[in-house]
């Protein structure tokens, strides 16, 4: 049988071992450090890695997989009427669950990547260039020609209560396994996988199993009743799943009318393969799943100034808070009650993500709650 190239030998090597020094890739392949620097370059202009930075094991970053968009919010002036003009207010942002949790993570101070698919637009270049100014690595990004970045526009009431969304997210069938396995070093590389459900199935598909190949723990965020579809039938591989009420009942088809039923419910996720569950529940706070069972969470009491992006900011906490203390010293509630408390913050404000979190400030946030 014909021996590999050394290319070929220095890439599964890194595939392997993506923090492995140059000079042990030498000492292995019996070449110089020069050669093993040229290759390395090799492959970085044939994106097969997308470079070697030599992180720390403490700092393996986040990596945040899906949708990147532009939020239009349209917020009317008083009460809506149906099948009629209403005054209302404009504003545009940044958003995108797998790119408003990014924000929020290296805003917190994480160490965060993020893959996603944008046009090779305007809009598209801004994402970017907002990501890369908040200290997210977007090296792994999809950038295509002749397609529109993708939009998602809300409809708020008076409240500033979401009335009805529409989203233009096809984009993202873009983000296919053929283009997640040209991702694989980095995905392997992360200290957690965070993704949403605009990928397509198939995508959701390989990340459980690499999850379970590979052991980096994946956690999946529902973005909506009908891509409830997307989620596998098997969740083998699955650390956490954040889903709300009704996607949960999506999920199971079954309508969930107690809070017996959601601990059913989650009892019967956790025997398709997932490890926990977090089911939040609006102004009713959240339950998860714990070893002494399904428990319960009431939510701070807030003055709704907009709600687009609490459930994101909920969900970059939890995760943040995994990330934070490694997956033996996890607290789930813990990371639900930081959960509750961004979201909080992110409620009472106008932004998608809260402009005043910064590094530091989730713990702080918790001190009350946890006394």
């Amino acid at each position: 049988m014909t021996e590999l190239p050394k290319k070929q030998q220095l890439y599964e090597l890194i595939r392997a071992n993506p923090f492995i020094s140059q000079q042990d890739l030498a000492s292995q392949l019996g070449l110089s450090r020069s050669a093993v620097a040229n290759y390395i370059a090799t492959l970085v202009r044939e994106r097969r890695i997308l470079g070697r930075a030599y992180v720390l094991p403490d700092r393996r970053p986040i990596v945040c997989i899906g949708a990147s968009n532009l939020d239009r919010k349209l917020r009317s002036s008083g009460a809506l009427v149906l099948g009629t003009s209403n005054p209302a207010s404009q504003d545009e942002s940044f958003g995108g669950v797998a790119r408003n949790i990014a924000e929020n993570l290296a805003r917190l101070g994480a160490p965060v990547a993020l893959i996603t698919a944008v046009g090779n637009d305007a809009s598209g270049r801004a994402l970017i260039a907002h990501a890369e100014d908040a200290g997210i690595d977007t090296r792994g990004a999809l950038r295509l020609d002749g397609v529109s970045s993708g939009t998602y526009t809300a409809v708020l009431d008076q409240d500033g209560e979401m009335v009805v969304a529409l989203a233009d997210m096809a984009l993202n069938e873009r983000l296919g396994p053929d283009f997640l396995a040209t991702r694989q070093q980095q995905r392997a590389s992360a200290a957690l996988v965070v993704a949403d459900l605009n990928l397509p199935r198939e995508s959701i598909s390989l990340l459980l199993e690499d999850a379970a190949r590979d052991g980096v723990p994946l956690v999946l965020v529902a973005v909506s009743q009908p891509k409830m579809a997307r989620l596998p039938e098997q969740l083998r591989g699955l650390r956490l799943l954040i889903l709300n009420e009704g996607e949960l009942a999506s999920r199971l088809q079954r309508p969930l009318d107690s809070d017996a039923a959601i601990g059913a419910a989650c009892r019967e996720l956790q025997a398709q393969g997932v490890q926990d569950v977090v089911v939040t529940r609006g102004a009713r706070g959240v339950m998860y799943t714990s070893s002494s069972g399904v428990m319960r969470l009431d939510a701070p009491a807030v003055e709704v100034v907009d709600v687009t992006g609490a459930g994101d900011a909920f969900a970059a906490a939890v995760c943040w808070s995994l990330h934070s203390a490694g997956e033996d010293g996890a607290d789930l509630g813990l990371a639900c009650r930081r959960g509750l408390q961004l979201s909080s913050m992110t409620i009472e404000c106008e932004q998608t993500v809260c402009p005043t979190l910064e590094a530091g400030q989730l713990e702080s946030l918790n001190e009350s709650v946890l006394d």
